[in-house]
């Protein structure tokens, strides 16, 4: 037994999770990646325009009491930063000036997360570093910097320097970050609870087909669908009770075969084996032995040879219509059956039209109503056939003068095996004659009648509908 796979429910929830699991991935990548960089830009940008206006300011040197000039880089810086400068929060400027002997003297503006002013070596290394920009580690986090150096004062190093705690800056982007990973956890358990509930529902009448296929069996083939709707799943439902129609067709005529058979080749075998079994040496009695055998087993080859062509009437293939002149298909049939017996043979009425239908089909039937008619009459009887188009139809008939039909056996005259009261049934055969008949008529989509009163003859007729040679024929098994 193989292994059952991975359930579809379960193979198209986890689709639609891993394509939304991939999509709120990019969305969080890409958020964040929009985010950081634009805090990266914000600093950059917030450096490079401090030490722009420091530039400018140190160029034109103005002192706020008038008429006067800053010449004093101490002053300078103080003027600079108490007068001229409004820092952002997790923004700082300072005024940094190393003596001579190492320390250092600051002039800060703006609140700092930790005291700068008390890590000298931090802000001499920022002062003594010959680049214009830089980052170095803070308790805060990365402090990253920029500055503009005075020109010397004796032994003294003079720099203005602003900076930003840039893991303050990002801490905005990253609580949103944050944020947005919570609402995507959210929707993503929320989806696979809805992507569950929907796949059952869609799923719900593929179900019910599984369900129903594991219920029948050869012997129950009755079970169909529900449909409901028009969508693609009650497509599904309509096409599968089709094939289950048909299935339930083929097996029904297969049991039909297989009944009809059993039944009708029973009798023949049992003489067959009883004659055998009794044969004794006497010559002449092993010919009529040997004779009523051979007749035996030529019953039983018609038979077999009728079941088969019933059979082959339910499927499509039975017929093969075709464009026929009926008065060609009536003198045809006329001439073939002159040679069945030695009887007064008329041809009453002969239809003038063109149609479509199968003539080998039609020929076969109206040939086995004569054989009927001449087992039910004597040499010299009168029997009269024709053909004509009434309306929507085109009908072929037989008329015989024999004994006629009871009104009781007319209605199962034409089921297989049938044996009628009155003696009017297929008297060398099986009573499958009349069978074949009506099986072809409905494959035509057509119909057989009998009109008869005992004592005063039968008249067989073959109804078919009427099809143009420019219609189209689409027949097929009935």
């Amino acid at each position: 037994m193989a292994r059952p796979g991975v359930p579809a429910r379960v193979q198209i929830m986890g689709w639609l999770l891993a394509f939304m699991a991939l999509v709120l991935a990019v969305v969080v990548v890409a958020v964040w990646r929009l985010l950081t960089s634009d805090v990266e830009n914000r600093v950059n940008r917030g450096l490079e325009q401090e030490t722009k206006e420091f530039v400018e300011f140190a160029k034109l040197g103005r002192d706020p009491r008038p008429g006067r000039t800053i010449t004093d880089g101490d002053r300078l810086l103080e003027a600079h930063l108490y007068n001229n400068q409004y820092p952002e929060p997790n923004e700082v400027h300072l005024g940094v000036v190393v003596k001579a002997d190492g320390s250092v003297l600051t002039t800060r503006q703006g609140e700092s997360p930790v005291n700068l002013a008390a890590d000298e070596p931090l802000l001499r290394g920022i002062v003594d570093a010959p680049e214009s920009f830089g980052s170095v580690p803070t308790a805060a986090g990365e402090l990253r910097w920029a500055k503009v150096k005075l020109a010397a004062a004796g032994p003294h190093r003079a720099a203005f320097v602003t900076a930003f705690f840039v893991d303050r800056v990002r801490a905005g982007a990253d609580q949103t970050i944050r944020l947005l990973l919570l609402v995507s956890v959210i929707g993503f358990l929320l989806a696979a609870g809805v992507s569950w509930v929907v796949a059952g529902r869609i799923l719900a009448p593929i179900r019910t087909v599984r369900q129903a296929a594991a219920a029948i069996t050869e012997h129950d083939l009755t079970r169909r669908i529900p449909v409901h709707g028009k969508d693609d799943i009650a497509a599904l439902a309509e096409q599968f009770n089709a094939m289950l129609d048909r299935l339930d067709q083929a097996f029904r005529t297969q049991r039909q075969f297989l009944d009809d058979a059993s039944h009708e080749l029973r009798t023949p075998i049992t003489i067959v084996s009883g004659h055998l079994e009794l044969m004794g040496d006497d010559p002449r009695e092993r010919a009529e032995v040997v004779r009523l055998c051979t007749d035996e087993l030529d019953r039983m080859n018609r038979i077999v040879q009728d079941l088969l062509l019933l059979a082959k009437a339910e499927r499509p293939d039975f017929l093969r219509p075709a464009p026929v002149s009926l008065p060609e298909l009536t003198s045809d049939i006329d001439a073939k059956v002159r040679a069945l017996a030695p009887r007064r043979w008329v041809l009453e009425s002969m239809a003038e039209e063109e149609v479509v239908l199968d003539a080998h089909r039609v020929t076969q039937a109206v040939v086995q109503l004569a054989q009927n008619a001449v087992q039910h009459t004597a040499e010299g009887d009168e029997i009269r056939l024709g053909s004509a188009v009434h309306g929507e139809n085109v009908s072929f008939w037989v008329t015989d003068s024999g004994p006629g039909i009871a009104e009781a056996d007319r209605a199962a005259i034409f089921d297989r095996f049938a044996r009628g009261g009155s003696g009017r049934s297929d008297r060398s055969g099986a009573g499958l004659g009349l069978a074949i008949v009506k099986a072809i008529a409905e494959a035509h989509h057509g119909v057989v009648r009998v009109l008869s009163e005992p004592g005063s003859g039968a008249t067989f007729g073959v109804e078919l509908p009427l099809v143009a040679v420019d219609g189209e024929a689409s027949w097929g098994g009935s």
